[in-house]
C-alpha cells in the first residue's frame, strides 16, 4: 500500500466511514461523514476524487493487475481507457437498497488495467499500461476519443458537465456505459442523457449488427452475452431451461433481459453505446477469482465484445 494511500484510509476511518457507496453531492455525506470529493472504492481504500488521474495510483481489490510498457518515444500513440467519474444522486426514490449507492467507482481499477492489457495481447492496438480517471470537466477531455462509464443509473450531471459532454460528443467522440440494472436505473440514466443529446432518442441494437462481428464473431442470441455479477452469480444455471435463474440477487423489476441501446449523430455513427442488464467488466475484472467464471464469461464474452465495442467505436 502507497504512503499517500495508507493516509488517506486512516482519514477516512478517523471521520467515521463506513459501508461501500458514492458519495453525494455537497460538503460532507451525512451517513459516512466523507467530504464529497472522497469515496471509499470496493478495496476498502478511501481516495479523493479530485487527485485521481490513472487506474494505476490505486492496488488491486482482486487478484492483481498485469505490467507491460510500450516501446521508447511511442508512450502517446496508444490506446488509453477513459473512466468518467461523476456524481450520483445521495438520496434516490428507490427501492433497491444499498445497490444503489453503487457509483463509477465499481470495477476499479482492476477492470480498467486487465481490459486494457488483454486488448495489447490480442490485437494489434498498443495500449496505455496506467489507463485513466477523469472528470467531464477535465481540460483534457478532448484528448481521450472514447470514454467509458460505470453504474450510471443514479448519475446526476452538473450543466458544466452536460455541456462539455454535449460538446464532446457531437465532436467526434464515443461514450460506452456499461453494468447498470432495471427499469428505475435505466430511467436514470436516460433522463440524464436526455439533458445532454435533448433531439436525439435511443435505437435498440440486435445481434446482426456489425459491432457484434467485427473482431470475434459473437453469433446466437443476446441472451447468450449476459454476464452476471460474479458476488450473485448462480453457479448451476442452466441457459436451457428458463426458469433456472442467472444470479442469485434479483436486480430490479426490468432487469431481465440483455439490452444493447445506442445514440447516433446525424451521420449514423454511434455517439453512445449502452449496455443494460450485464456486468460485463465484471469479466475483466476478476481474472482469477473463479475458474469456472473465466471461462464461461471473461473468455467467451466479456473480453471479445468488450474489444469488439472498441474496435468498432474508434473505427466507426
Amino acid at each position: 500500500m502507497r504512503l499517500t494511500q495508507f493516509i488517506l484510509l486512516i482519514v477516512g476511518m478517523a471521520i467515521g466511514t463506513r459501508g461501500s457507496r458514492a458519495q453525494p453531492f455537497g460538503n460532507v455525506d451525512p451517513e459516512s461523514g466523507l467530504p464529497g470529493n472522497f469515496v471509499r472504492l470496493e478495496g476498502g481504500m478511501v481516495v479523493n476524487e479530485d487527485e485521481l488521474r490513472t487506474a494505476r495510483q490505486i492496488d488491486s481489490h482482486s487478484t492483481g493487475t498485469p505490467n507491460w510498457t510500450n516501446a521508447s518515444g511511442f508512450e502517446l500513440d496508444v490506446f488509453t481507457f477513459a473512466r468518467v467519474i461523476f456524481k450520483s444522486d445521495p438520496n434516490p426514490r428507490s427501492r433497491r437498497g444499498r445497490l444503489r449507492w453503487l457509483g463509477w467507482w465499481v470495477d476499479y481499477p482492476d477492470a480498467d488495467l486487465n481490459l486494457s492489457y488483454r486488448l495489447q495481447q490480442m490485437t494489434s492496438i498498443k495500449t496505455d499500461p496506467d489507463a485513466r480517471v477523469l472528470k467531464l470537466t477535465d481540460p483534457h477531455l478532448s484528448t481521450y476519443p472514447l470514454l467509458y462509464m460505470e453504474h450510471a443509473g443514479y448519475m446526476r450531471l452538473s450543466e458544466e458537465e452536460t455541456t462539455r459532454l454535449r460538446d464532446y460528443l457531437l465532436s467526434g467522440g464515443a461514450l460506452f456505459v456499461n453494468d447498470f440494472w432495471g427499469a428505475e436505473e435505466w430511467e436514470g440514466f436516460a433522463h440524464e442523457i436526455g439533458r445532454v443529446l435533448p433531439n436525439h432518442s435511443w435505437i435498440e441494437l440486435t445481434m446482426d449488427h456489425p459491432v457484434f462481428h467485427c473482431v470475434y464473431d459473437l453469433s446466437g442470441s443476446m441472451k447468450r452475452l449476459q454476464i452476471p455479477t460474479m458476488q450473485f452469480w448462480n453457479a448451476h444455471y442452466d441457459p436451457e431451461n428458463p426458469k433456472s435463474p442467472q444470479q442469485t440477487v434479483f436486480r430490479g423489476e426490468g432487469s431481465e433481459e440483455m439490452h444493447v441501446r445506442a445514440i447516433l449523430d446525424d451521420r449514423q455513427r454511434i455517439m453512445i453505446l449502452a449496455i443494460h442488464n450485464s456486468d460485463v467488466s465484471d469479466g475483466w475484472e476478476r481474472e482469477q477469482e473463479n475458474e469456472l467464471y473465466f471461462n464461461q464469461y471473461s473468455e467467451r464474452v466479456a473480453y471479445p465484445l468488450g474489444i469488439n465495442i472498441i474496435f468498432y467505436l474508434m473505427t466507426h
